[in-house]
């Protein structure tokens, strides 16, 4: 005899959700309630659900599945930042960052569990991906975050970031998906525009992205203009180079008009010279770019790169401004808790 699936229910539609309610005989008004429970009122268990009586309650928990991320450790950082580490149902550990400013409040949620593309500066990358997160996974983070914020500073988020653990675009489906139901008015209902996905630099996914006219913005992450430096730091520019990076940009934003963000860590001796200056000059005029975050480097324990005298990040910028980039540097946030860009390691708290 077949074995029957449970499902998650949070991956159901909520026709799908309205279809077993009308299959059990149920007031079809249950699914709306249901639904709500799931997505706004964020719900961790059947039992949550108080305004069902205990007898559907506890026939949906034969039913269905509810996995749910929960907070595994927090830590505070002396400038504000909080990060916290999540648990997956089957005890996966991800990292996601509460970054507060005066003006916003960024939740920084990862995408994947681990990371395949084994850049050599981010500690992420030196952790095997273990599996992609599901939409549902990311929404958590997202809610989690949210309610930290509201805790912590009484204001809701402003922006998201997908900068955290893992490459947003090999995990195509369910970035969207989440960033679907965060968008949607019976979801988080919070605009594309305060959505960023940052990238390594994955050509046809940014031109998928083009032909599923997203409304969000798209950073990528460049950190060398020239292929030979870039190869040696990011082993993805073997398949994808700058020139199809920058090809798939300009298709991604003929096709949406969307805000695209290049971004740079400056690594002493490395590419932080008037050279390197020059080749990223060159790199953003090929691209219709509205900023160039360059980021301070953060070092981690695996990696030879180092960060650059302030000096040299002055002459670095003043160049750039010079040559009318529009650059701003991005100061490090919570690099006192591991928090900062390229640090997420699940080290043990």
């Amino acid at each position: 005899m077949k074995e029957k699936v449970i499902r998650n229910i949070r991956h159901l539609s909520l026709e799908e959700v309205q279809q077993y309610f009308e299959e059990i005989g149920d007031k079809k008004f249950r699914a709306k309630q249901v639904w709500e429970w799931l997505w706004q009122k964020h719900a961790h268990s059947f039992a949550d659900m108080t305004n069902l009586s205990k007898d559907l309650r506890e026939k949906l928990g034969q039913e269905f599945t509810l996995p749910a991320l929960t907070i595994d450790a927090t830590q505070y950082s002396a400038d504000g930042t909080v990060k916290s580490r999540f648990k997956t149902h089957e005890g996966h550990l991800i990292e996601g960052v509460l970054i507060p400013t005066e003006e916003r409040k960024t939740a920084c949620v990862s995408s994947q569990i681990g990371c395949s593309l084994s850049c050599k500066f981010c500690a992420t990358g030196y952790i095997d991906r273990k599996r992609n997160l599901s939409f549902d996974e990311i929404y958590d983070q997202v809610v989690l975050i949210n309610q930290q914020c509201e805790r912590v500073y009484d204001k809701k988020l402003s922006n998201i970031v997908f900068m955290g653990m893992g490459e947003p675009l090999l995990n195509y489906k369910h970035v969207l998906k989440a960033i679907e139901r965060i968008t949607a008015p019976d979801g988080l209902a919070m605009s594309a525009r305060r959505i960023t996905v940052s990238t390594a630099g994955v050509a046809k996914q940014i031109r998928q992205l083009g032909d599923d006219q997203v409304k969000f913005k798209l950073a990528l992450s460049l950190h060398a203009a020239n292929d030979k430096k870039r190869n040696e730091i990011m082993p993805i520019n073997d398949t994808n180079n700058i020139k199809s990076l920058v090809d798939a940009l300009n298709y991604f934003y003929k096709q949406t008009g969307n805000e695209i963000t290049f971004e740079f860590i400056l690594f002493k001796d490395f590419n932080d010279s008037l050279k390197d200056a020059d080749e990223l000059i060159k790199v953003y005029r090929q691209v219709p770019a509205d900023l160039v975050n360059i980021i301070e480097y953060n070092p981690i324990d695996f990696a030879r790169f180092r960060k650059p005298e302030e000096e040299k990040v002055e002459t670095f910028m003043n160049y750039l401004e010079k040559h009318r980039v529009n650059a701003r540097l991005r100061r490090s946030r919570g690099k006192d808790i591991d928090a900062a860009c390229g640090q997420l390691a699940n080290k043990e708290s």
